[in-house]
């Protein structure tokens, strides 16, 4: 058995036994016990997100945090992650995306009420949180929140930095880029702001994320236009792939379904991260007087990034691109493109918008794993930690991309897995601040009127 195909056979066991089962039976409850707080409570998520309680309690800005989670979000998940969807789960991973992100979206309201709850300020004045803190704080689960602190560092190698290179290197590529050069040349344009904190990552996320997201929407929305009337049979495609079971040589009846079933719930995980504790790391330096309302916030992140998935799918589907079988991750996605816009166009416009797209994850993922080895190690000591990182992104430029892939796959999955004990061991201190915190303000408003 091949290295990779040992590491891809690990990772489907993950899916199906620990994450799909853990978001389902997690997802369900907790949107239950919590009244459906991902479609309640999203208007006043965006609501939120612009506004500012004044207080001092923070480091950062609502919409700053929230614009480093989406940079965290926001990467090559949602471009070359929806290639990969496509090719090895089929048109109805699409539609378990979608599934996942919904009960995720509950996960990572409740991690990050913890995350908020359990944070603590540090000697330079900065707040720190997340599944760490609350494992060890709120549980007593010193050992856990310490190898919840290494799956992190692991997956801000792989995840964070390597998938992402090597997704951008990818088509530089073909094009005639030394992967290795191009390794070096990032290495120095992250480390600007890898090495600047919380702060200055937050204040170049709130500055890249809109424009990148503008920059792809409107090209792929170009290519839907173009090609609109294929856009209702994508959709029909999508549901049939997800629902339909299909029987397959050598196989069984419904491996169609559950091939779908669980590349979706991979990669929806990877694309929003939701569950994993990425985003209650970087959501607890918000300023803020309710941990609640930071989980509200954080509510509209994981509809954003499925926009974005869903948009990009829907483009794979309606020019063929998907039914390319020599083409793969970025390289899809170009072709696509180049079926409206032409070659060159339609190379620019995806190559940028990935560029973007996993330049603010890779810096985002820095600072998480900064986080996790404050916590280890303590904050000078943690610094280390940041030029290890920076040192290891001409690796990714030269790594094979199925391997990266299946490597970053099982180190979210690790993280997802050690915080869902934090998340349910807690659960019920959310529920019932939630309960209380909503109840306030319900009576407030019947008070105005």
């Amino acid at each position: 058995m091949t290295l990779l195909k040992f590491f891809s056979q690990l990772n489907e066991n993950f899916t199906l036994y620990c994450v799909l089962p853990g978001i389902l039976f997690l997802g369900i409850y907790l949107t239950i016990r919590l009244k459906f707080v991902q479609i309640t409570k999203l208007s006043q998520s965006a609501k939120n997100l612009l506004s500012s309680d004044g207080s001092e309690q923070g480091s950062i800005t609502h919409y700053q945090a929230l614009s480093a989670v989406v940079a965290g979000n926001l990467g090559t998940g949602n471009i070359s992650g929806m290639a990969i969807a496509l090719t090895t789960g089929g048109a109805g991973a699409l539609v378990w995306m979608w599934v996942m992100a919904f009960l995720g979206a509950t996960i990572q309201y409740t991690s990050c009420v913890l995350g908020v709850k359990y944070r603590q300020k540090e000697e330079d004045g900065q707040y720190q949180g997340g599944p760490m803190y609350y494992l060890e704080k709120g549980l007593g689960l010193k050992k856990i929140a310490v190898i919840f602190s290494f799956f992190t560092l692991i997956a801000a190698m792989t995840v964070g930095n390597f998938a992402q290179v090597n997704s951008i290197v990818l088509p530089l590529k073909g094009l005639g880029f030394p992967p290795f050069i191009l390794g070096i040349m990032m290495t120095f344009i992250v480390g600007v702001v890898t090495l600047g904190g919380t702060r200055r990552l937050a204040k170049v996320a709130s500055s890249i994320v809109p424009v990148m997201a503008l920059i792809y929407l409107l090209g792929a929305l170009i290519v839907l236009c173009a090609n609109c009337t294929e856009v209702i049979p994508a959709f029909k495609r999508m549901l049939t792939s997800a629902f339909a079971p299909k029987s397959v040589a050598g196989g069984f009846l419904g491996y169609g379904m559950l091939k779908a079933l669980t590349v979706g719930f991979d990669r929806g995980v990877f694309a929003t991260d939701a569950g994993t504790g990425i985003v209650p790391i970087l959501q607890s330096s918000a300023k803020t007087k309710s941990p609640i309302v930071d989980g509200m916030v954080t509510l509209i992140a994981p509809f954003i990034v499925m926009i974005m998935c869903t948009t990009t799918g829907l483009v794979l589907l309606v020019t063929g691109a998907a039914d390319q079988v020599d083409l793969r991750s970025t390289n899809m996605v170009i072709y696509a493109f180049s079926q409206v816009m032409g070659s060159t166009i339609g190379s620019l416009v995806v190559i940028t918008s990935l560029s973007l797209f996993a330049y603010t994850t890779i810096i985002a993922w820095g600072c998480c794993g900064e986080r996790a080895a404050s916590y280890l190690w303590g904050a000078n000591r943690a610094k280390w930690f940041q030029y290890v990182y920076l040192v290891l992104i001409p690796i990714g430029a030269v790594a094979h991309v199925d391997l990266v892939w299946v490597l970053a796959d099982i180190s979210i999955s690790l993280m997802l897995i050690t915080n869902f004990i934090g998340v349910t061991g807690l659960s019920s201190e959310v529920i019932r601040e939630s309960k209380l915190y909503f109840s306030k303000e319900s009576m407030k408003k019947e008070t105005l009127f």
